[in-house]
């Protein structure tokens, strides 16, 4: 039986990622009513607190955008990009891991992709270089933002349980850890395929006069274009509800009282969401910000599909889990209680399959400390939760084969053999070995 519902529940998974857009979320609640209903599972519980805080981080970001706070942070790293072309290999990816690190958010990633295309066309750097590793980078980063959900998840589940580690102790191991991993496969990406001049693909577009147009015709900038006042103070705003969150995530002391009996303070879930909340009014209020101007944007529409698709994905996912726990923890106790570190790739198994860190963390998470892995080597391999550039259906990904207009980034005839295959894993890999190291020493 356990079989069936495990083939159910990655059925509804494959089926919303054919879909795309809402279809994860919405398949996965008919997974779990199929569980429930058909099999009689009892149902497991929405992830209510990682959507909460991601719609208050989409709710901060789309202010910050509404106010083009975004467009002057983009206008920033595009002058950083155009004063260094040679470097954009490396430049590329650490902006787009920087911007994802800053707003807890990947999708920061499509602003930039057409910029960094049009850098390394210029400077005659092969795009597949920088534009792969750049995509992969503004995913990575989520792994490191002390505004994403799977971070803030993986803080409150220390909290919960009493153990001392703090938002400081993740990020003092999980920012190095993916930026080491991080430059490696920027060093390895510049040995990626031929020069750009020498690319068959290349040459046969730049051959024809239509696609030869369409190329040169392609060039994207935002130098030069006027920013309002409201633009600069909406970012210092919002990176000081940032330095806010990561102060009051290393010194619990500085928050409110939850408990007047234990004396316990308010858990990291809810001060984000509070602190989030009341960036996003304060831009609103001293930015001249429409607020209509706020659910129309790029972000919000992306944000709220997130929200969407963790809904039913993780509800799914711990219905199935929940329901079939006294089969699972078994089979893997034993090799996890000799080997902790192999919990990562479980971590990264579920990640391609549900294409978010957040419900990846959500759905193993809990059962990682019921198996007893340390908190040390829960923090060390937390980068494996970030696995879903295995197969190329992400939308960045996607968006990033679509904007090198070269044709030098790719979808392989095989599916796997793509352009983010080798720069993922190397991330991968390099960030948990990091991680580990790290955790060990510092921990």
């Amino acid at each position: 039986m356990i079989w069936i519902e495990f083939l159910i529940t990655l059925g509804a998974l494959y089926l919303g990622a054919r879909i795309g857009g809402l279809g994860m979320g919405v398949t996965g609640g008919l997974g779990v009513v199929i569980l429930t209903f058909v099999f009689g599972s009892e149902p497991g519980s929405p992830p209510i607190s990682v959507m909460l805080i991601i719609l208050a981080a989409v709710t901060a970001a789309s202010a910050l955008e509404a106010a083009r706070g975004m467009e002057w942070l983009v206008q920033l790293s595009e002058r950083l990009l155009r004063r260094f072309p040679r470097a954009v290999t490396f430049l590329g990816p650490l902006v787009t891991y920087a911007m994802t690190l800053s707003v807890g958010t990947g999708h920061t990633v499509y602003v930039m992709q057409p910029i960094i295309a049009d850098v390394a066309r210029k400077t005659g750097v092969r795009p597949e270089r920088p534009l792969a590793i750049s995509s992969v980078a503004s995913q990575l980063g989520i792994t490191a933002s002390p505004l994403s959900a799977a971070v803030v998840w993986l803080v409150t589940s220390f909290e919960d349980r009493g153990l001392p580690y703090t938002l400081g102790d993740v990020l003092m191991i999980t920012i190095p850890a993916t930026l080491m991993g991080l430059m490696v496969a920027a060093f390895a990406q510049t040995f990626v395929g031929v020069e750009l001049k020498d690319d068959p693909e290349y040459q046969r577009r730049m051959a024809d006069p239509a696609l030869r147009a369409e190329i040169e015709g392609s060039d994207v900038s935002l130098l030069g274009k006027a920013m309002p006042p409201g633009a600069k103070r909406a970012v210092w705003i919002f990176l000081a509800g940032l330095a806010a969150i990561v102060v009051l995530g290393m010194f619990p002391g500085l928050r409110p009282v939850a408990d007047i009996a234990t004396g316990k303070p308010v858990g990291m879930g809810g001060v984000i969401q509070m602190v989030l909340l009341s960036t996003a009014a304060i831009i609103v209020l001293f930015c001249k910000v429409d607020a209509k101007r706020m659910v129309a944007g790029g972000v919000f529409r992306a944000g709220m599909s997130a929200v969407v698709a963790i809904f039913g994905i993780a509800w799914l996912a711990d219905t199935f889990v929940s329901n079939n726990l006294d089969t699972i923890k078994p089979a893997i106790e034993d090799l996890v209680s000799r080997n902790q570190w192999l919990f990562a790739v479980a971590f990264f198994c579920v990640s391609i399959i549900v294409n978010s860190q957040a419900a990846t963390a959500k759905i193993l998470g809990p059962l990682a400390f019921q198996l007893g892995v340390a908190p040390a080597t829960l923090i060390g391999i937390f980068p494996s939760v970030y696995a879903y550039y295995f197969i190329p259906n992400y939308p960045s990904d996607l968006a990033t084969v679509n904007f090198d207009r070269t044709g030098t980034t790719r979808i392989g005839k095989y599916l796997l053999n793509h352009s983010f295959m080798r720069p993922g894993l190397i991330c991968s890999v390099v960030s948990v070995t990091a991680g580990l190291v790290l955790a060990s020493v510092l921990l």
